[in-house]
């Protein structure tokens, strides 16, 4: 006969029902779960899904981004290291003029004896330097000006800002940079970086006002102001945080058009001349008759290495729409 108290189950607790609890026990075939260290793993993932791919992620995840990015990688390391990649300097002109290319001149030589290959090289550098100091002094005035102009919406300070970039759009720019070239006694690549700074910042800090002025009626600018904040405060470490991927549109852009302009001025003739750029060779290789004389490569190269810098920027600007819109992001 069965013992009853082998069937009579687990002994009743004090209010009168079975406890069902006991120890914890491992799952079958593994070991003990450590509840503290899966919460934390739980919120280690959350907080990752939270903050999202990083700024350089989402622009990576283009391909558009990727092409240009490597192209300007490639461009940035020419520069630097022209003086190992050119055989000569850019102004020798001890060669003989007109020489086909060769062993000792890949492409040949200009029509006053210098080396087409070595310009081409040491030219990288003018563009760049025009490129990163003049997009980031005609960024630098509109970020400032649009700023201010937008947080004090309204007020005076906003007129005449307003007054002034308004002028500023409305001046026709190319016979403006054209006349200040043509009558300044100083053609040096850091007065035609000044110039077209000048006259490159009325566009771009329009758009950064209005984008401010959208800004301005969020909720953590006025928790922010009744902490006590400053204006400065509030404009340059609340606001301007969230403009970060139209400041760097911006200045992309500028830089853009910055390199486009001073190849512009150098092939009319009023750069410095005795600088060597690509917009220098294009001004030397069409002043010399380069076509006529059979020398196509002097007029060929110089135009199509500006094309790719000026390619390489416009595709990481694609990367950078990414940020500030990211529906775009579906299509990269």
């Amino acid at each position: 006969m069965t013992d009853t108290a082998d069937m009579a189950g687990p002994p009743a607790g004090a209010d009168g029902r079975s406890d069902a609890r006991g120890p914890a026990r491992a799952p079958a075939g593994g070991p003990r779960i450590d509840e503290a260290e899966l919460e934390r793993s739980e919120e280690a993932t959350a907080h990752r899904i939270a903050s999202g791919p990083t700024w350089f992620q989402v622009i990576w995840s283009s391909k558009k981004a990727r092409v240009g990015i490597v192209l300007l990688g490639i461009y940035v390391l020419i520069a630097i290291l022209a003086p190992v990649i050119a055989p000569y300097r850019g102004d020798d002109t001890s060669f003989g003029p007109v020489e086909l290319p060769s062993s000792a001149h890949w492409m040949g030589t200009t029509t006053q004896g210098a080396d087409i290959f070595s310009q081409l090289i040491w030219g990288t550098r003018v563009s760049l330097i025009v490129g990163l100091f003049g997009g980031l002094f005609a960024t630098v005035v509109a970020l400032a000006i649009g700023l201010v102009s937008g947080y004090l919406e309204g007020t005076w300070v906003d007129d005449v800002l307003g007054l002034l970039t308004n002028v500023a759009l409305v001046v026709p720019t190319l016979p403006l940079i054209i006349t200040l070239m043509a009558y300044s006694e100083v053609r040096s690549v850091w007065f035609t970086i000044l110039i077209i700074g000048i006259i490159s910042w009325a566009g771009p800090a329009r758009s950064k006002r209005a984008q401010i002025i959208t800004l301005r009626h969020r909720d953590f600018v006025t928790a922010a102001k009744f902490a006590g904040d400053g204006t400065g405060t509030i404009i340059f470490r609340e606001i301007l945080p969230q403009m970060t991927s139209l400041v760097a549109a911006g200045f992309f852009g500028a830089a853009t058009g910055a390199i486009g302009a001073e190849a512009g001025l150098s092939f009319l003739g009023l750069g410095n001349v005795e600088s060597v750029s690509w917009g220098t060779m294009l001004y030397q290789a069409q002043l010399q008759g380069a076509l006529a004389q059979g020398l196509w490569i002097w007029l060929l190269v110089p135009g199509l290495m500006l094309s790719g810098l000026i390619m390489a920027l416009t595709l990481i600007n694609f990367g950078i729409d990414l940020i500030s819109n990211p529906h775009l992001r579906e299509d990269a």
